[in-house]
């Protein structure tokens, strides 16, 4: 079962740029330990599926995660060998634009050894580079 919204008002999305650096989601909201793109990329509903699953296995009910990204954007496709023209091709997958700087997920209520253990085989299954972040504790 892929991610995708409930319902959106148009079908087929324009393509788009995806430059620039994320002006909200930046910083961490919930938990202790995040994990920040450091790159510009589209990042499909199925990345972000095999994330959640390989962070739920390793966790087994210890801790708490977020998932702070959520695939909004439709991406379509026409089959191959299609001559050009006949207008746009059909849905194929939904995609979250990450902008550099983004959160993409944040866990708390374990140890920051095992979290950057966690968030590091999360980042190999994702399309664009991150970087592991820690709250900084104020006095």
């Amino acid at each position: 079962m892929a991610v995708m919204p409930k319902r959106v008002k148009y079908r087929k999305h324009q393509k788009g740029k995806c430059r620039g650096i994320a002006c909200s989601g930046d910083r961490l909201a919930f938990g202790e330990y995040g994990l920040k793109a450091i790159d510009n990329g589209l990042v499909r509903a199925n990345h972000l599926e095999a994330c959640r699953v390989a962070m739920v296995r390793k966790l087994r009910g210890a801790g708490k995660l977020w998932i702070n990204v959520f695939p909004h954007k439709p991406v379509t496709k026409k089959p191959a060998e299609t001559r050009m023209g006949k207008g746009k091709g059909d849905l194929d997958h939904w995609v979250a634009v990450i902008k550099r700087g983004r959160i993409l997920f944040e866990i708390s209520g374990v140890p920051e050894e095992f979290a950057k253990s966690l968030l590091r085989l999360v980042a190999f299954k994702l399309p664009v580079k991150t970087k592991f972040i820690v709250r900084v504790q104020h006095q």
